[in-house]
């Protein structure tokens, strides 16, 4: 039926593959020439001397064999027959004992419980057995036409040939008439021997795999089993919370029907004892009328009979009905519960077929939500159109190991997304699985960058539709997507839409230009609450003007205490915030354009509040963010409330500061010759990290703003453009 080897049985299919194998091999002849050959000596060992030395029993000196002489190892690593060691057990003491003297070192050894049989064979001497049986029936190939001379087998040239035939040289012209080589040759029986232990092992390798497909399909059938076995819990777990409701509300109408029966039988029954009250006082007034002879009396029971008579008449019907009737056609409620039934629950499937599903990385940098796209196929490679799979994905920093918090969303359209966000740049390894089993190309290895770039870049220097010159100021109409630059350079706001496309989001729309931008003196800008209209700053003129959203002018106003008001920002009721570095103060406006109150310079303490003022912003409850060198909150009213990024060591200025609604503070900052965006915790004034722009270095940036997808817009004044990035 098969053969054994030292790795398991082969069958004997095999065994027969391998003759035609081998006779193939042999039916070759070599016709081909060579510019030089190499014979490769072998060594042949004499079978006798071998089997004396290694197949042979040493205490009985019979070859090994596998029934009576089947080799046994001891704990001393010698080997003896099973012959030989039942022998030697079955002498006197050995059982009383427990043990025996090894015949070749003397060691002792204990016997197993099981005896003789228990000791474990000898797999190298088994080994051995198998290749000495195998080398018995080879037979050495010889040339048909020269019955003594052994065939050659060419490596190089992968062709048989007789040594004699060809007049010791072959050759391949096409192959080597170019390319000269020395060619490796082998005798032809040592050649199949090569052939047939690589295509042995070839054959274990795919037994191998074919026992771990079997095991895992094995292993899927039991999961499979598992789910079903759950599954059928939560059907009776389910629908017996459904009987449980059905049942408490029949027990609820059975009390009801019977406390309505107890309610009536209780009025009945009063009625019933009021009867038999009136009835024993009448018999207890006409008991002993027989013997009355006084008409008189006799008159006046007779009387009193009538009057109750007259009274007893209303005791004539029942107090109460009979009527109870249980009743559930009235409505809809049989009908209602009988859809409600045929949709409850449902017994959820998949086709989906886990090495063929397949997932995607984009561009990755630390501290922004990173999204791995998977998307699921049948075992056919059509694509799900479905969701609902048990899909999990594990992220890993490859340097310490540490796990990163994914979460999964289901499309509901055969995709998924595996969100998380990479807490620091450097290697990482995504690991997904669907219903527990890894994916077509698992698992994904990825770099997240440490720095983080601008998605794009709009406009250059110049006075073009597309250009700046010395842009300052931002302000984003969050309803319809509208974006107000200050191109203070060029005396005007240019009004630009946002699209989709990361790599073009900006679209041209048209230029505002009005009296009050030119000089080059506007710096500051916002929208009204009702954002339709804009309200700017100018330094020269000291006006903070106000104009519609298509240019056209509103009013102006100013006051005698401002000097070079800069920055400007308006609250949800319209207040006006007007930083002035001249006077070192912020003037808090009336919407009307009154001056309601003042931020001086000094506090109560006498020290001064602010350096170079860079940017004013609202917070979240109408506070107002001033951003110097430091970050500084105050109160609506002008009250300081805290202080988020104290100066340190690294002295810089800030240039832009935005509150984003979801609780980030964003603001661009310049130290020395570094320019970057730092992200804040507004609540704990924590910063989270920072956006170096690497790639394209950040120079003077000014104002900002953030869109609600989680983009930041920010004018870049030194390069004359502005830039968009990502911040979450």
């Amino acid at each position: 039926k098969g053969a054994r080897t030292g790795t398991g049985i082969v069958p004997s299919w095999f065994l027969k593959g391998l003759d035609a194998f081998r006779f193939a091999l042999q039916s070759q002849l070599g016709r081909k020439m060579m510019t030089s050959s190499t014979l490769v000596e072998t060594v042949s060992i004499n079978y006798e001397d071998f089997t004396e030395g290694f197949l042979t029993c040493g205490t009985c000196l019979c070859t090994y064999d596998g029934s009576e002489r089947t080799p046994k190892l001891l704990p001393c690593s010698h080997t003896i027959c099973k012959a030989c060691l039942e022998s030697m057990v079955s002498q006197v003491g050995v059982r009383e004992s427990g043990s025996f003297r090894c015949p070749i070192c003397r060691e002792t050894i204990g016997l197993p419980r099981g005896g003789v049989s228990a000791f474990p064979p000898s797999f190298l001497v088994n080994q051995l057995l198998d290749l000495i049986s195998r080398q018995r029936r080879e037979v050495v190939p010889k040339c048909s036409h020269h019955v003594s001379q052994e065939l050659l087998f060419c490596e190089t040239c992968d062709c048989v040939f007789c040594n004699l035939c060809t007049n010791d040289c072959h050759s391949n012209v096409i192959r080597d008439a170019d390319n000269k080589c020395e060619h490796t040759v082998i005798p032809f029986s040592i050649a199949i021997k090569r052939m047939s232990e690589i295509l042995l092992y070839k054959a274990h390798q795919c037994i191998a795999r074919l026992n771990e497909a079997h095991e895992n399909v094995l292993t899927e059938m039991r999961k499979l089993d598992q789910n079903a076995d759950h599954a059928f819990e939560d059907i009776n777990r389910t629908f017996q919370e459904m009987i449980n409701i059905v049942d408490r509300r029949r027990q609820e109408l059975l009390s009801y029907a019977k406390k309505m029966r107890e309610d009536k039988r209780s009025v009945l029954q009063d009625q019933l004892n009021i009867i038999e009250g009136e009835k024993a006082k009448v018999e207890a007034e006409c008991s002993g009328l027989q013997y009355q002879v006084e008409v008189r009396n006799i008159t006046k029971k007779i009387s009193d009979l009538n009057e109750k008579i007259d009274s007893v008449s209303s005791l004539q019907e029942p107090r109460e009905n009979c009527f109870i009737r249980y009743e559930h056609l009235h409505n809809s409620a049989v009908d209602d519960i009988q859809k409600a039934v045929n949709h409850f629950g449902s017994i959820r499937t998949s086709k989906t077929f886990p090495s063929l599903c397949t997932a995607t990385v984009g561009k990755c940098s630390a501290n922004l939500k990173t999204i791995a796209h998977i998307t699921t196929y049948d075992y056919n490679g059509v694509k799900q159109k479905f969701g609902g799979d048990l899909v999990s994905a594990e992220v890993i920093h490859c340097e310490d190991g540490s796990n990163v918090a994914t979460r999964i969303v289901d499309n509901r359209d055969g995709t998924y997304d595996a969100i998380f966000v990479p807490p620091k740049g450097g290697q990482y390894v995504l690991r997904i699985n669907v219903f527990g089993r890894p994916i077509k190309n698992f698992p994904i290895e990825f770099e997240a960058s440490s720095h983080i770039n601008p998605l794009c870049i709009y406009g250059c220097r110049g006075t073009d539709q597309h250009q700046f010159v010395q842009p300052v100021g931002i302000a984003l109409n969050h309803a319809n997507n509208t974006v107000y630059v200050l191109d203070t350079g060029n005396g005007r706001i240019k009004v630009l839409s946002q699209n989709d496309c990361n790599n073009s989001p900006f679209t041209f729309v048209t230029h505002i230009e009005a009296s009050a931008l030119e000089n080059r003196a506007c710096t500051g800008i916002a929208l009204t609450p009702k954002a339709d209209t804009l309200l700017v700053t100018n330094w020269r003129s000291r006006n903070i003007t106000e104009i519609t959203i298509e240019g056209k002018f509103v009013r102006h106003f100013s006051h005698k205490e401002l000097v070079e008001p800069t920055c400007i920002a308006v609250n949800n009721e319209g207040e006006i915030f007007v930083a002035d570095n001249g006077a070192n103060t912020v003037f808090i406006f009336h919407p009307s354009g009154k001056l309601k109150k003042k931020i001086e310079n000094i506090n109560n303490k006498g020290v001064p509040r602010f350096s170079v003022i860079g940017a004013i912003n609202i917070g979240p409850n109408n506070e107002l963010i001033v951003a110097d060198s430091r970050i500084q909150i105050f109160s609506s009213d002008g009250k300081f409330v805290r202080e988020i990024y104290p100066e340190g060591k690294l002295r810089g200025n800030y240039g832009g500061i935005v509150f984003d609604q979801n609780g980030i503070l964003l603001a661009t900052r310049v130290e020395k010759a570094k320019s970057f965006i730092q992200i804040f915790e507004y609540n704990s004034g924590a910063i989270k990290f920072t956006i170096d722009s690497n790639d394209a270095k950040l120079k003077r940036p000014s104002s900002l703003t953030t869109t609600k997808d989680f983009h930041v817009i920010v004018v870049d004044l030194g390069n004359d453009c502005i830039k968009k990035y990502r911040y979450l």
